[in-house]
């Protein structure tokens, strides 16, 4: 039986690429989940893990989908090859439990760890980059400005947060966190 797994490291991402590619492979059954790589402890992936038996086939359509560490990576083939599953990952083929094939898994998951790697650096040394600015700020940008907010808390003398928030927009949540701030940094 060919079992596949798919995955997405979030929430907002997409699986229906990944699930019609294992589709079109016949996969009888499909696992999916949207969870992050780093982590092992991935519930449907350990689901699908349980379910194979000998003679079966786990097909994921990237290396990165299936492990994000080389030893990851390694230790499940080899844990699977144990029990005489096969593994397919589609973008690199059936991974062969021979010496030629496990050569090639080991050398492709270094290399996908590598990659891994790189980016977590380059953004690091990009966020690096960023605080060294004097108008760093940190998470998401604002969505007013300090002078929408001057203004609205200005017409809070003569108007109720719900009129405020009628005129400019501004909800009160944010209008009373952003008040509170202001006041901090008077102090």
């Amino acid at each position: 039986m060919k079992y596949g797994y798919a995955r997405v490291s979030t929430v907002a991402q997409d699986l229906k690429v990944q699930i019609q590619a294992l589709q079109a492979e016949g996969c009888d059954v499909i696992f999916k989940e949207k969870y992050t790589g780093t982590k092992t402890d991935r519930a449907e992936f350990n689901k699908v893990l349980e379910e194979l038996q000998e003679g079966d086939t786990l097909v994921v359509t990237k290396l990165d989908r299936f492990a994000r560490s080389a030893l990851e990576g390694i230790q499940t083939v080899k844990a699977l090859f144990g029990r005489g599953v096969k593994v397919h990952i589609l973008n690199m083929g059936l991974v062969e439990n021979s010496p030629t094939g496990r050569l090639i898994f080991n050398i492709l998951s270094s290399f996908a760890e590598f990659e891994r790697d790189m980016i977590v650096e380059r953004t690091q040394e990009g966020k690096a980059l960023a605080k060294q600015r004097e108008d760093f700020r940190e998470g998401r940008p604002r969505k007013y400005s300090k002078k929408q907010v001057l203004h609205a808390v200005e017409l809070l003398k003569n108007h109720t947060y719900k009129e405020v928030e009628a005129m400019t927009g501004i909800k009160k949540r944010t209008l009373i966190y952003r008040k509170n701030e202001l006041k901090a940094e008077q102090l």
